[in-house]
C-alpha cells in the first residue's frame, strides 16, 4: 500500500500524501527520476521529513511511492455518483426520487480503469448516500489503490460503521464534506424526514472525529431549519476543520420545482457572476450507468464511457462548447456578464417554471417568488 503519490497534474508535477493537505510541486526531471529510482531520492526523503513526518531513508520507492503514467487527455478532476438512493428523505434534495440504481462491480472497476487512463487524479465521491451503497468499500479501494487523492460527500450517517472506519483509516481520504440539517434533534430528523437521523448523525461524527479524518461541513439552510443557523455555525465551528452554507434551493436533476419549495425566502441571495468554468475540459462527471456528463447539474447530452471508452470522452469539450453558451431567453441579455446562474442550471430552472426572479438579476418582482413558494 503506496504512502505517496506522484502525477503529473495541468503542466506541472506533484507529489501528494492521501489524507494531507500539503504537497509538493516537483520538475519534469525529478519526476522522470521517481520512474526509474530504486530508493527513495534524498530530495524526497528530505521533503517526507518536512511535509509529512515520513522517515523515507533507504526505503525502496516501490511500494512507497505510486508513480502514475503521463496521459495525453488532460482530465484532472472527476465525480462519481455511486448511486442516487440515500438512507434520507430531504424535501430539498435535487436528486428526486432516490432511486438505488447503477452498474454492477465488474462495470464499476473497469469505469475506475477509464478514470485512471484519462488522468484523472482528484476524484469526489457522492451520491445519493455514498456510504449506504452495497459497492462503495470496493469503489474506494479501487480508486484510492488507483491512485486518485479521494474526497467524499456525505451526510455523516454510516461513518461509524466500523468496517468504514477501518477502510478509511487505512486508506485515507482527502476529506469527508458532511451536510449538517440541523442542530438539534427534532429540527434534524423533521428536515431529513428520517427517524433517529441525528442519533446517527451525531454517532458517526463522533466516530470519525475520534479516528482523526478530515472533515469539513455543508450547511444546507432551509425553511425548515433557518431558525437554528446561528446553532449550526457554532456547530460546525466546534467540530468541523471548516464550512460553507448552502441557502439556495434549487430543481431537481429533472427540471422538477418540488426541491424549490423548501426554499428560506430571506436566505434567496444573489449569486456570484459566472465567468465559466473548466467541465468538460480538465472536469467531468460520472453518474451511476457510467454515463459521463458535464457537471451533476449538466446531465444530458453524456458520454457512455463504458461502451466509448477514454476516447469517448474527448466528446465533452465539443458538449462543453454548446452547452455553456448563453441561448434561448438569455439571447441578448443586457447583464450577462454579472449574471450568477450558469447555462445548464438556467435549463434546469426554465424546465421546472420557477419565477424568474428565483434565479434571474431581471426578475425583480419578489412577491411572486414568495407565493409561488407558499
Amino acid at each position: 500500500m503506496h504512502h505517496l503519490v506522484a502525477s503529473p497534474t495541468s503542466g506541472d508535477h506533484v507529489v501528494l500524501r492521501p489524507g494531507s493537505p500539503k504537497a509538493l510541486r516537483i520538475g519534469a526531471s525529478r519526476f522522470k527520476d521517481l520512474s526509474t529510482a530504486v530508493e527513495c531520492p534524498a530530495w524526497l526523503v528530505e521533503a517526507g521529513r518536512n511535509l509529512w513526518g515520513l522517515n523515507l531513508a533507504q526505503v525502496p520507492l516501490s511500494g512507497t511511492v505510486l508513480v502514475r503514467e503521463p496521459q495525453p487527455y488532460g482530465w484532472i478532476r472527476a465525480t462519481h455518483e455511486v448511486n442516487l438512493g440515500c438512507n434520507y428523505d430531504c424535501e430539498h434534495c435535487y436528486l428526486a426520487t432516490k432511486q438505488f440504481s447503477g452498474m454492477e462491480l465488474d462495470d464499476r472497476m473497469r469505469m475506475l480503469q477509464i478514470l485512471q487512463d484519462a488522468g484523472v487524479l482528484w476524484f469526489q465521491i457522492t451520491g445519493g448516500e455514498p456510504l449506504v451503497d452495497r459497492y462503495f468499500r470496493e469503489v474506494y479501494t479501487k480508486a484510492w489503490d488507483l491512485g486518485m487523492i479521494i474526497s467524499i460527500l456525505s451526510n455523516g450517517s454510516r461513518l461509524h460503521d466500523q468496517r468504514i472506519l477501518e477502510l478509511l483509516d487505512a486508506r485515507k481520504p482527502q476529506t469527508i464534506t458532511i451536510s449538517v440539517y440541523g442542530a438539534s434533534e427534532t429540527t434534524y430528523n423533521a428536515l431529513t424526514r428520517t427517524r433517529g437521523a441525528w442519533n446517527t448523525f451525531i454517532k458517526g461524527i463522533q466516530a470519525a472525529r475520534e479516528a482523526g479524518l478530515c472533515l469539513r461541513a455543508s450547511l444546507i439552510v432551509t425553511k425548515h431549519n433557518a431558525h437554528e443557523l446561528d446553532e449550526m455555525r457554532g456547530l460546525a465551528e466546534r467540530w468541523f476543520e471548516s464550512y460553507d452554507e448552502y441557502p439556495i434551493m434549487g430543481p431537481t436533476i429533472y427540471g422538477g420545482p418540488e426541491s424549490m419549495f423548501s426554499q428560506s425566502y430571506e436566505h434567496l441571495r444573489s449569486r456570484k457572476p459566472f465567468t465559466g468554468c473548466n467541465a468538460g475540459t480538465t472536469f467531468f462527471h460520472v453518474d451511476p450507468h457510467g454515463h459521463a456528463s458535464l457537471c451533476k447539474i449538466g446531465r444530458d447530452p453524456y458520454v457512455d464511457i463504458l461502451t466509448e471508452g477514454v476516447e469517448g470522452l474527448k466528446r465533452l469539450n465539443q458538449i462543453a462548447d454548446v452547452e455553456l453558451q448563453r441561448a434561448g431567453a438569455c439571447t441578448g441579455c443586457g447583464i450577462q456578464a454579472s449574471c450568477g446562474v450558469c447555462p445548464p442550471q438556467v435549463k434546469l430552472y426554465r424546465q421546472s417554471k420557477a419565477p424568474l426572479a428565483t434565479y434571474c438579476q431581471h426578475g425583480k418582482d419578489r412577491e411572486e417568488v414568495v407565493r409561488w413558494l407558499l
